[in-house]
């Protein structure tokens, strides 16, 4: 037999692999995240048992995220070098080490969780590895919805909120980390079996750190930047401060407000997806232009601070929606604009800055009701901010886009 007839795959099996490459990065984004996101719901836990102040516990959550988040710009330039097929694998196994220090040794005191929580920051930059790892697999007529499916690996945070608590109440403080390492140690290694880099990457030859100053002097990437810390970054705001902002301006109980953010972050990961088809459909731009004049409609609505129900209700779902579909019409544009050898250090800088932005509009909006009583200001402050971001995307981004698109040479048939 021939090594041509042992390596030439059937056209069924071409077909599969790019899906099958996708689930196995979105599985890999959701169980990182699942991990990162350890620290958050034991927050109160940790409060209690160690006699935290609110700045220390606000500290332990906030590490793994920072981490997490400047991590993903060399993480993501990494990708571009060596690919998903060891970044994934390497990533997953790293995170195996902190999780388990802390499940087993590190809950004795605050220095021990701050340290854990640093190094358990290695989980969140999974999200630089799947972008430039999955946009290299499909064609760019179906890269944004291929995208958006990663995106929805984001859900991994859920599964940590909705289990992490629970765990340790029925099974001890020590088992979800436990199932934590154990989930990581298998996708690990299945990983490093089945992923494969896409046929024909485009390897970088600079070195990394060359290569991280070349990207940050891209157009695209300062604008994606300022796209994602709006989009991505108004998506991690509410999810953080939804809860705390429905129990002071409407009264609610805790659980019910935990609930309503629930179905916030539900809508916005499903809408991941669809915005990346919309993008493919309709181009990023478009999608773009009406995800930020949405939420800032949405948003100077609810500056008014209207009944719950409805109008409270559907201002907010909405721009759940809207945001949703941003994130992913933002990766969208990267993987159609930046340079194919740099879409890996682009993401990273680009989910560093999303990562980020989303610390701003809590500590804005505290702020503002501590001296307002209100919230009023802080929501329009939103509005003003999507529609400079929105004027930003008319004019500079279009530019640049334009600018690229001419600059790509036609595909060949």
């Amino acid at each position: 037999m021939s090594t041509d007839s042992i390596d030439r795959k059937t056209p069924g099996e071409a077909d599969r692999r790019p899906a099958l490459m996708l689930t196995l990065a979105t599985v890999g984004f959701a169980v990182n995240f699942w991990a990162w996101a350890l620290l958050s719901p034991l927050g109160p836990r940790f409060k209690d048992l160690l006699s935290l102040s609110a700045s220390e516990q606000a500290l332990l959550v906030a590490v793994p995220v920072i981490v997490g988040s400047l991590g993903r710009i060399p993480v993501g330039a990494l990708a571009d070098r060596f690919g998903g097929r060891v970044m994934f694998p390497l990533v997953s196994a790293a995170t195996i080490v902190p999780v388990l220090f802390i499940g087993v040794a590190g809950q004795g005191s605050l220095a021990a969780l701050l340290a854990g929580g640093f190094f358990l920051g290695i989980g969140g930059t999974a999200f630089a590895v799947g972008v430039p790892f999955v946009g290299a697999w499909f064609p760019p007529e179906r890269r944004g919805l291929a995208i958006g499916v990663f995106g929805m690996g984001m859900g991994g945070t859920a599964i940590s909120a909705l289990t992490t608590v629970k765990l340790v109440k029925t099974s001890g403080a020590a088992t979800p980390f436990l199932l934590t390492a154990a989930a990581l140690a298998v996708y690990a290694v299945v990983a490093w079996f089945l992923l494969r880099d896409a046929p024909g990457r485009t390897v970088p030859t600079q070195p990394l750190m060359a290569r991280l100053a070349a990207t940050a002097k891209l157009p695209i990437t300062w604008q994606a930047c300022i796209l994602y810390a709006v989009s991505f970054g108004g998506y991690v705001a509410f999810s953080v401060y939804l809860p705390a902002y429905l129990q002071t301006a409407y009264g609610l109980e805790q659980a019910d407000a935990a609930n309503r953010m629930a179905g916030f972050v539900v809508l916005a990961v499903v809408m991941r997806p669809i915005g990346g088809w919309l993008s493919d459909r309709f181009g990023p731009l478009p999608v773009l232009v009406a995800v930020f004049a949405v939420v800032a409609a949405c948003a100077s609505v609810q500056a008014l601070t209207p009944g719950l129900m409805p109008l409270g209700t559907i201002a907010f779902l909405t721009m759940a929606a809207a945001l949703g579909a941003g994130s992913a019409a933002v990766f969208a544009l990267v993987a159609a604009v930046a340079p194919a050898d740099k879409v890996g250090s682009v993401t990273g800088l680009v989910g560093a800055a999303g990562g980020l932005g989303g610390f701003v509009p809590p500590l804005v909006m505290g702020f503002i009701y501590g001296r307002l009583g209100s919230y009023g200001l802080g929501l329009a402050l939103l509005a003003g901010v999507s529609l400079l971001t929105l004027l930003l995307t008319v004019t500079v981004v279009r530019s640049t886009t334009r600018q690229r698109t001419v600059q790509q040479p036609a595909p060949s048939r």
